[in-house]
């Protein structure tokens, strides 16, 4: 069985971002940039279906520039079998020319299951799964907390998290899965597979973008917080605090 796995490189969570002279994107000097890490659970969750199996191939996809392929590199480390790379150049694209790219590459494939992490870390947009879907015609589960495949991977079981539970639906694949933390914990890619991954493809190819149907008009940090005021203490600091709620910060 052919799973793909949609995977996105991300500015590592601990670097300190700064908005580009053009003020509409993240200048890039000195990020870090990691695979986002709920397409780590992804990877796993497809990695370990293939070893249940015995058999079968991961692939792992990503787009964007030549600086990518060291994110999906870091994927077939872990154990993915080969890779391709949507080579794009320019401004990061807004979801839907990703989903459209992505549905694109895999009309071609005869994937029986197609994983992505629930969102990406960078925008938090979650919306590239279920547009990939809809442009297929594929069923999908977001959020999957857990799998169960049926014997003959025709069917899959899977729960969800929701406010205040887990849902539980039944999809007939192929269908689109994306993972939530917790659904696996990802293994850590070993030296032996670090070696190996130098020897597995990546099959580049060049593809162009629909016009966006989204702009970003203006990119700005948050304003810094004004210092922390203390009125008083005790019980004679009550009538203080209300006025400044009051008549201040206006928020009663």
């Amino acid at each position: 069985m052919l799973q793909v796995v949609c995977i996105k490189q991300v500015a590592d969570t601990e670097t300190r971002v700064k908005v580009a002279s053009d003020g509409r994107t993240l200048d890039p000097t000195a990020v870090t940039w990691i695979l986002n890490p709920y397409d780590e659970f992804a990877i796993e969750q497809a990695l370990r279906i293939r070893e249940a199996a015995g058999a079968g191939e991961v692939v792992v996809l990503s787009l964007g520039g030549a600086g990518v392929q060291t994110t999906l590199r870091n994927a077939l480390a872990m154990g993915a079998d080969r890779a391709i790379h949507l080579k794009t150049d320019g401004a990061p694209p807004e979801p839907l020319q990703v989903a459209r790219a992505i549905a694109a590459e895999l009309k071609g494939l005869d994937a029986r299951l197609l994983w992505f992490g629930k969102q990406a870390v960078d925008d938090d947009a979650a919306q590239v799964p279920p547009m990939v879907a809809e442009l297929l015609g594929h069923p999908c589960v977001t959020v999957v907390a857990a799998i169960t495949l049926s014997a003959d991977a025709t069917q899959a079981v899977a729960e969800r998290e929701v406010e205040g539970g887990r849902e539980v639906v039944e999809v007939t694949l192929p269908a689109v899965l994306s993972a939530e933390k917790g659904l696996n914990e990802p293994r850590f890619a070993s030296l032996k597979g670090i070696m190996a991954a130098k020897k597995k493809p990546i099959d580049e190819k060049a593809v162009t973008l629909a016009p966006p149907a989204l702009e970003v008009v203006s990119l700005a940090l948050p304003a810094a917080r004004s210092p922390g005021r203390i009125v008083g203490q005790g019980a004679a600091a009550v009538p203080e605090l209300v006025r400044v709620l009051r008549e201040e910060a206006k928020v009663i």
